[in-house]
């Protein structure tokens, strides 16, 4: 019995609404317990992270064909060209994220962003490198690109599965400065692991980000901070997404861009 093409895309929208809804809601439900055990934000959100990937970790060693998605990655010669093309996007992500950020927070301001960075200054200079150079590049790549995305990618397309997984990311940092500085680079960590299957190099660029993000001072990224600029990045960025995109979906086995039912983006 063939399902009707409304069925489908039914079917496809609510696996897109489940899938990153309950994984979100199990992490911030361990969250949560780890605070009121620990105390301290911060070192809690470490212990959570690593417990992540130890869980994510521990399911794809033990059970990979629940993560694994179709079609399979296609011949690959041209990797040291991806890779070049990989970086330029990571720093027209980082640019244009850090520009419309910045433009956000100039404008109007942003109180979640601020008790963001008061917990980071309360929990110290130690637990604070841990948790941004250490465990969220590790555990929000393991949830992420290593557990939500491909899960998606059984049912729809990697449009469908790269710009959802990328607005929940934004939205998990909880304030609309770290969504806009954060969306850029979710684009381009979901197409580098729908690229190569494996989570090593996304979890390299997020902490590079994350390094360039704490070690760029705000001054000398000031003149980006207005429409014109972040605009103009958003644009340069977007397209080069695009380029990226397809030859990510070029680049895999026929019926590329479909997930393993054939269902397209919600």
């Amino acid at each position: 019995m063939t399902t009707s093409p409304i069925t489908s895309r039914l079917l496809s929208t609510g696996w897109c609404v489940f899938v990153p809804f309950a994984a979100v809601a199990v992490y911030l439900s361990l969250g949560t317990f780890a605070v009121l055990l620990i105390g301290a934000p911060i070192v809690a959100t470490v212990v959570l992270d690593m417990l992540v990937v130890v869980l994510v970790g521990s399911m794809r060693i033990q059970r990979p064909r629940w993560l694994a998605h179709a079609p399979a990655p296609g011949p690959r010669p041209e990797s040291p060209r991806f890779g070049w093309a990989v970086l330029g996007c990571a720093v027209l992500a980082f640019l244009a994220g850090q520009s419309l950020a910045l433009w956000i927070y100039v404008t109007a301001g942003s109180a979640g962003f601020d008790a963001s960075n008061q917990t980071r200054h309360a929990a110290g200079a130690l637990a604070t490198l841990l948790h941004t150079l250490v465990a969220a590049p590790a555990g929000e790549e393991a949830l992420f690109r290593g557990l939500i995305y491909p899960l998606l990618r059984k049912r729809v397309s990697i449009l469908a599965s790269t710009l959802v997984t990328a607005v929940v990311f934004g939205l998990l940092h909880g304030n609309a400065v770290q969504f806009a500085s954060t969306l850029p680079l979710a684009v381009l960590l979901a197409l580098v692991y729908e690229r190569t299957r494996v989570l090593w190099p996304c979890v390299l660029l997020h902490l590079g980000f994350n390094l360039a993000a704490a070690l760029v001072p705000a001054q000398t990224l000031g003149a980006l901070a207005n429409p014109v600029s972040a605009v103009f990045l958003c644009l340069a960025f977007a397209g080069c997404a695009l380029g990226l995109y397809r030859r990510v979906a070029g680049g895999t086995a026929p019926g590329a861009v479909q997930g393993v039912r054939g269902s397209g983006a919600p």
